[in-house]
């Protein structure tokens, strides 16, 4: 994790999972050989991770975004919809490489884009999964951001898009 440091207590995303903390850095003996593990917690799931310090997959580890950076995503949440004309299958598959990026941009697109008032057609039930996954991950770091709860952050981000 070149130029990368992580400390106990602070917020990080990590794609796959959305906002955790830093528990610590461990060394773990695995098949005869010590591995430095950064060890991140994810409280709302009950799920520890521990990744190797040197994998891919740390390197994905990102610091929670800046206040600007969080403005700036929910301003775009207020831009029009821009859903392409494709089969679901595909957009659901766009969506959720868009999630699981961990780009806060890609998924406030998809928030965005899933988002539906009263007037319009009720989700399907893979498109509600697909946009409750991304309106979690962008409330919880809303959350982080700000240091307000997450029912303040999903009211905030829910109020943004009614308007």
């Amino acid at each position: 994790m070149k130029g990368k440091t992580f400390k106990e207590g602070q917020y990080v995303v990590y794609p796959a999972h959305g906002v955790g903390i830093v528990q610590g850095i461990e060394t773990q003996n695995i098949a005869g050989t010590d591995l430095k593990v950064l060890v991140i917690s994810f409280e709302k799931d009950k799920m520890v991770v521990r990744l190797p310090i040197n994998s891919a997959m740390a390197k994905k580890v990102r610091s929670l975004c800046t206040k600007e950076e969080m403005e700036k995503a929910i301003e775009s949440l207020r831009t029009p919809t821009k859903v392409k004309k494709m089969m679901w299958s595909r957009r659901a598959q766009e969506y959720e490489a868009k999630i699981n990026s961990g780009d806060l941009m890609s998924i406030t697109q998809v928030v965005r884009d899933l988002h539906r008032t009263a007037t319009q057609p009720e989700h399907s039930y893979s498109e509600r999964q697909i946009y409750q996954e991304a309106m979690d991950r962008l409330m919880r770091e809303y959350a982080a951001v700000a240091q307000i709860d997450e029912d303040q952050a999903l009211e905030k981000l829910q109020e943004v898009l009614a308007a």
